[in-house]
């Protein structure tokens, strides 16, 4: 597309005043229809700009199930649709919106073929030195205790006293500045004595090669909204085992998969359950990709949310 039809601002902080104003400007010129927000600090940027615009229509996106602040009832009162990516998030956006703003439409993920996973997945294992029949168990998500790394690894100290030859691979980012979770997980493996039994990855572009190359994908963390490397997972037909947030409640089907929160004993039980019957953990990870497929395709996402838009458009004429 053409470069002058894209604007770059940076926004700071939720009070990203001159940022607005320049989305303004760009939104009148352009004469674009639709401002649509994802994060909570571009909520009121975006309504500023949306006021400053004034025909412009005004959505946004709530990826977390985190409460939104009680000023914001007041001062997103031009939000024209809220969407929800997952029905915990709908409940939590009825404090602040009427339901007839609030729209469920899930996350959605283009789904490739698998014809390649064991090539992609083996490559993944000879250029970590990850042996080809040692049993990988790994999990995705920022580094931060809300993520459940810490029961991962307490996790993993259980689980090797069935699998000795296990592996371990924790993927993502300590955003904090003195990255002390990094450091106190890498001491917490150190104290198990698994540092060489333990690959650390930062962030990872394309997640296919590494979840090819997993027999189990853990998503320990105590509260999620949605889960997309979850769906990702189940999509490369991964067996999965995961807590019972209120997002895996509703993403996954098969609740034999789901643990107590903050229980890194019963995560442990069920991955070994899952290592010890190959057969039953395939008919798993069979499901959970059909069930992926089935309902949380991008195309699917992409259309419901094209036609929010054309309805938006059509109601303000």
């Amino acid at each position: 597309m053409p470069e002058q039809n894209f604007l770059t601002v940076s926004i700071r902080n939720s009070f990203g005043m001159f940022s607005a104003k320049r989305i303004a400007s760009f939104v009148q010129k352009r004469g674009i229809e639709i401002v649509h927000a994802h994060l909570a600090r571009d909520y009121l940027a975006a309504s500023v700009a949306n006021r400053l615009a004034s025909r412009s229509i005004l959505v946004l996106t709530r990826h977390v199930v985190f409460s939104m602040k009680p000023f914001h009832k007041l001062a997103l009162r031009n939000v024209d649709a809220a969407i929800a990516v997952s029905s915990v998030v709908e409940t939590e956006l009825k404090k602040i919106f009427p339901p007839s703003k609030i729209h469920l439409i899930h996350n959605g993920l283009k789904f490739g073929g698998n014809e390649e996973r064991s090539i992609s997945g083996n490559r993944f294992r000879e250029f970590h030195s990850i042996p080809l029949d040692a049993p990988l168990i790994g999990t995705v998500g920022e580094l931060k205790p809300l993520k459940g790394q810490r029961d991962f690894v307490i996790a993993a100290d259980q689980i090797v006293k069935e699998f000795p030859d296990a592996r371990f691979v924790v993927a993502g980012l300590d955003n904090t500045i003195d990255k002390r979770f990094r450091r106190e997980l890498k001491r917490l493996v150190a104290v198990f004595g698994l540092e060489h039994q333990f690959l650390w990855l930062d962030w990872v572009d394309d997640l296919t090669p590494l979840l090819s190359a997993l027999n189990v994908y853990v998503a320990p963390s105590h509260s999620e909204s949605f889960g997309l490397a979850t769906l990702e997972a189940m999509s490369n037909a991964v067996p999965v085992v995961s807590t019972a947030t209120d997002g895996a409640k509703e993403m996954v089907d098969d609740r034999s998969l789901l643990v107590q929160i903050e229980d890194p004993i019963a995560i442990a039980e069920m991955v070994v359950r899952l290592l010890r019957s190959p057969e039953n953990a395939s008919d798993t990870a069979e499901k959970l990709k059909n069930s992926a497929l089935s309902r949380y395709s991008l195309d699917k996402m992409v259309e419901r949310t094209e036609t929010l838009y054309r309805d938006l458009i059509a109601s303000h004429g």
